[in-house]
């Protein structure tokens, strides 16, 4: 009994700096759809933020690196940073050097969190264009900075105006999670000159850089400042190797800032786990050979699931890349969050609430469709378009519809 008193009088406290921030939006709702498949429930899955491939199951008995089981070099397998810096050389044209300018860690999540760490002090701001990956403001606010978000109807090129005194650095996702964008050589040069004029860092997170529409090239954005000035460069094999759950990300730098980066990978992380590293060291080329002709059928889907909601009258913010798309709720009288809600218990279709990705998204849900077949998806773009005329008013559902124009 006196334990319990004891335990009553001093409850366990918690930081109040985590007490406000919630749980990443996207993985809250897989974690209610991976209870469902559980319990036996059929769920179109929608939500999920990564495509599923045709791979081979690893064999590592056939590694040759030493030490499989054990730490290896905490900026990354040697071999495996040169081959990521012979990446971004030969294919995005950017000068990398594997020894002092790259580093490797357990996820590019990870690596964005330890580059705002290495930055900010407290009260220092980061502006961060909606939509943004959802977890930017969280990471922004666990390194006790100050998130600045910048509507989605704002142009990239009116952003000088959100830059105050306290602005440390601009955050983007290109191509863009949730609505596939992808930055033009303008808006990537109107940051970097942004970035120039204010001593500001330029964080690009290009986790999707392989999930381009056929034919097209994407635009690296660490090419427009190949010194490295004031621009870190986050990727993910993770997401293009189709190996999501091996958390295996990087970023490129200069050497004085992964130096403070690599304490921080230090004392998290050690080193990302060795033996993933090494498989896919020594299978690089012959991964991305099986993927990327998987990655293109993926971005072709994307793009006809567009036209589907296009036929249906349904509008999605302008994009073509990744694989997925941001679809507008139209006249429904439902926030995404409700709709989201809705669309699950009523019809087992479960996609992301747009409001996790920016307060102005909230007209929004995230559709993925990396994971399912296109019957699944059609028969999930036909739900949401009968849940969306379902929950519009008589009189928004006779107006004419103000048309969002596509990207070229």
């Amino acid at each position: 009994m006196s334990g319990q008193q004891t335990s009553m009088k001093h409850p366990l406290r918690t930081s109040q700096l985590m007490a406000g921030i919630t749980q990443a939006l996207s993985v809250q709702q897989n974690n209610v759809v991976y209870d469902m498949k559980a319990a036996g429930q059929d769920v179109i899955t929608l939500s999920l933020g990564e495509a599923f491939f045709d791979l081979p199951l690893p064999d590592l008995d056939g590694l040759t690196t030493p030490g499989l089981h054990h730490y290896s070099h905490s900026r990354g397998l040697p071999e495996l940073r040169r081959l990521l810096g012979k990446y971004y050389e030969s294919k995005f044209a950017l000068p990398v050097d594997p020894d002092s300018e790259v580093i490797v860690t357990a996820g590019s999540k990870a690596a964005i969190y330890m580059a705002l760490m290495a930055i900010l002090d407290p009260g220092d701001q980061v502006i961060v264009p909606e939509p943004y990956w959802l977890s930017y403001p969280a990471q922004i606010r666990m390194c006790q900075g100050e998130p600045v978000m910048i509507s989605h109807d704002v142009p990239v090129f009116d952003f000088e105006r959100f830059v105050t005194a306290r602005t440390r650095a601009v955050i983007i996702n290109n191509p863009n999670n949730p609505s596939g964008h992808v930055y033009t050589r303008e808006e990537l040069q109107y940051l970097h000159d942004l970035a120039e004029r204010h001593g500001l860092l330029l964080i690009v997170d290009e986790a999707y850089n392989e999930f381009m529409p056929p034919g097209t090239d994407f635009l690296a954005a660490g090419a427009l400042d190949p010194e490295k000035k004031h621009t870190v460069t986050v990727n993910s094999m993770s997401k293009n190797y189709g190996v999501s759950g091996w958390r295996i990300g990087y970023l490129i730098a200069n050497e004085r800032l992964t130096e403070q980066i690599l304490k921080i990978n230090q004392h998290l992380v050690t080193c990302a786990p060795t033996i993933l590293a090494a498989y896919l060291t020594e299978r690089f080329d012959d991964l991305l050979d099986i993927t990327r002709p998987q990655i293109q059928s993926t971005v072709q889907l994307r793009n006809r699931v567009a036209t589907w909601f296009a036929d249906e009258g349904i509008d999605t913010m302008p994009g073509t890349s990744t694989f997925y798309l941001f679809v507008s709720l139209g006249g429904s009288d439902l926030d995404s969050t409700e709709f989201a809600d809705r669309l699950l218990r009523e019809h087992a279709i479960s996609v992301v609430p747009g409001i996790g990705y920016g307060d102005s998204c909230d007209r929004f849900i995230r559709v993925s469709v990396g994971s399912e077949s296109e019957e699944r998806i059609a028969r999930a773009v036909a739900a949401i378009r009968d849940l969306i005329e379902s929950t519009t008013p008589t009189h928004l559902a006779s107006r004419p519809r103000a048309r969002v124009e596509s990207e070229v």
